[in-house]
């Protein structure tokens, strides 16, 4: 007898998904096993390879369900229209992210693999590559913002940008150790408050000039 052609695979692909990124974010990539995952995702492991491929495919398609949903406030935060307003929907969002409830603490996209051996390499690169991403795309905003004005002419945007990526990549690693919400909330606007020093050069046009290292 001929098997049905596209015969329904028995499981909600997007749910199952949705569980293996929360295993990722809450164990890293090299403590995730398949184990973990076919449980967490109510699936075999036939059809894990099937759906997703092997785990690396299936890491990258978690990776790519956390940018649309837990990371989503740093795409939005592009659309702002002030390198302030930028800097700080970024940097609030990185707080939310990481300490929302009902999710693991941290950030997917810096713990995934940051104690990965050799066998995460892969992942370690995916996530290594995702976040030079993130900070390209800053860099471009505020370049932009230099080109329209809204910063001083002297800012470097490369500069700039990799100054929010520390800060909340040291955020999602604090949260990841148990910082409360409130606690890093006062470290993004301290941080926030030293940006504001980029927007308002002074009149001498001394502090505005960021030389990359």
């Amino acid at each position: 007898m001929t098997t049905p052609i596209g015969r329904p695979r028995g499981f909600d692909a997007g749910e199952a998904l949705e569980r293996a990124m929360v295993v990722f974010w809450e164990q890293g990539y090299e403590g995730a096993s398949l184990s973990d995952l076919t449980s967490a995702m109510g699936i075999t492991k036939t059809s894990l390879y099937a759906a997703y491929g092997n785990k690396e495919d299936l890491f990258r398609k978690a990776l790519d369900r956390y940018t649309e949903g837990p990371a989503s406030y740093a795409e939005r935060a592009l659309a702002e229209p002030t390198a302030l307003a930028v800097a700080t929907a970024f940097l609030t969002g990185s707080v939310r992210a990481t300490t929302q409830p009902g999710c693991p603490t941290g950030c997917l996209g810096v713990q995934g693999s940051l104690a990965a051996g050799e066998p995460g390499r892969a992942a370690r690169d995916t996530l290594s590559a995702w976040r030079d991403d993130a900070r390209a795309r800053l860099q471009d905003r505020f370049r932009r913002a230099v080109d329209e004005g809204d910063l001083p002419a002297t800012t470097d945007p490369a500069l700039l940008a990799r100054y929010l990526m520390t800060v909340a990549n040291g955020i999602a690693v604090q949260a990841a150790g148990g910082a409360a919400r409130d606690e890093l909330q006062q470290v993004a606007d301290i941080s926030l408050r030293s940006f504001t020093l980029w927007c308002d050069e002074p009149a001498d046009g001394t502090f505005g000039q960021v030389k990359a290292p």
